[in-house]
């Protein structure tokens, strides 16, 4: 059940990111807007560099899920580093810009995804005998 719903989790947060990225790349004015900034000609730049970050992110994404679904060991650390990476920004943009719609869209996406993460590592543990 975990497995699943981790699965589900990380495919819909690649959906997004992929979006935010594609916005950040081809519509920049559209997107800062979205986010209640106003773009400006200086702003063009850290928009690019913005989206390069949001396309590496869902590369790591990407390659998670990949590892999740051949049911790899290793897809557990870039899942714990995408959830802790989602509770982090989304605990400092709540705490900066008061702002609770990141709060809950990141940290909350970041807590499914680091309590699912565990779940699946729990139910994978074999008993040892002594």
């Amino acid at each position: 059940m975990a497995h699943t719903l981790l699965l589900w989790v990380l495919f819909l947060a690649l959906l997004a990111e992929l979006a935010l990225t594609g916005g950040a790349f081809f519509a920049p004015a559209f997107t800062m807007q979205q986010f209640e900034l106003t773009y400006a000609p200086e702003m063009a730049f850290l928009t690019f560099l913005a989206g390069w970050l949001l396309l590496f992110v869902s590369a790591i994404i990407a390659v998670a899920f990949g590892q999740l679904w051949q049911r790899r060991a290793r897809y557990a650390t870039l899942c714990y580093l995408l959830g802790f990476w989602w509770l982090a920004i989304g605990l400092g943009l709540f705490l900066r810009f008061q702002r609770p719609e990141f709060l809950l869209l990141d940290s909350l996406t970041g807590l499914l995804v680091v309590v699912l993460t565990w779940r699946c590592q729990a139910s994978r543990m074999l008993t040892r005998r002594y």
